[in-house]
């Protein structure tokens, strides 16, 4: 039997080992049972290029590799430049920012989620900014710890912008998640990104019409599997 298995939110980095192994138990384990695996974003809490020699990622590369299913990525806000070099070394497929699956008679779309935050107008501007692809080329050219050093200090802005802004602001817009399920003909939505775990009903869709987001790996595992019984999200220790 089909069994999908999505994951995000994973924020991995030298700094929280725990994290790391937890990861790598679970790719060793409860990973094998699934016919395919998708990482929605933000598998990284930071990527400044594929030349980076971090031995963390390499771990982590290697692990994804020996997996002997399918594995699928969707960048998130952390890791937009994960690129080819380190796809490819990881086994891994990258995907586009928005794809649909086709399965079990249903229609779902994956997502990191970013996007879906609309509301939430200064994150958005500098989204854009970021993903230039002129801008994207410079920084890439740059040497790595100058590349390290930008990106430390950018995510230090990040926590200080989002000290001041709502829960409701960094939560996704309700009209955004009913323009892509109806622009992509679903009835089911997964994504991550806002750290908020929970399956959520979409009634002006239809009235089995899900939103199931993924939790992040800050404290326990958080996944969402689809059969043919439908979405189920749910937590673990690692």
């Amino acid at each position: 039997m089909s069994r999908i298995l999505f994951i995000a939110d994973l924020h991995l980095c030298q700094e929280e080992p725990a994290i790391t192994a937890g990861f790598l138990h679970f790719l060793a384990n409860q990973a094998l049972t699934y016919s395919e695996l998708y990482i929605l974003g933000d598998l990284f809490e930071a990527w400044i290029g594929d030349d980076d020699p971090s031995p963390l990622h390499q771990q982590i590369a290697q692990a994804l590799a020996a997996l002997p299913i399918p594995v699928f990525f969707i960048h998130g806000n952390r890791d937009f430049l994960v690129g080819k070099r380190f796809a490819q070394q990881a086994g891994m497929q990258r995907l586009a920012e928005e794809v649909v699956l086709e399965r079990f008679g249903q229609r779902l779309v994956i997502m990191h989620g970013d996007t879906l935050c609309t509301d939430d107008v200064g994150y958005l501007a500098f989204r854009k900014k970021v993903h230039t692809p002129w801008i994207q080329w410079l920084f890439l050219r740059l040497p790595l710890t100058l590349r390290l050093n930008i990106a430390r200090k950018m995510r230090q802005s990040s926590q200080q912008a989002n000290q001041h802004k709502t829960m409701a602001v960094m939560d996704v817009n309700p009209q955004a998640v009913i323009n892509v399920l109806q622009r992509h003909q679903a009835t089911l939505l997964v994504h991550g990104h806002t750290h908020q775990p929970a399956i959520h009903p979409v009634p002006e869709i239809s009235p089995s019409a899900q939103r199931a987001v993924l939790g992040a790996w800050h404290h326990e595992g958080w996944m969402i599997e689809w059969t043919e019984q439908g979405l189920t999200l749910s937590h673990f220790p690692w």
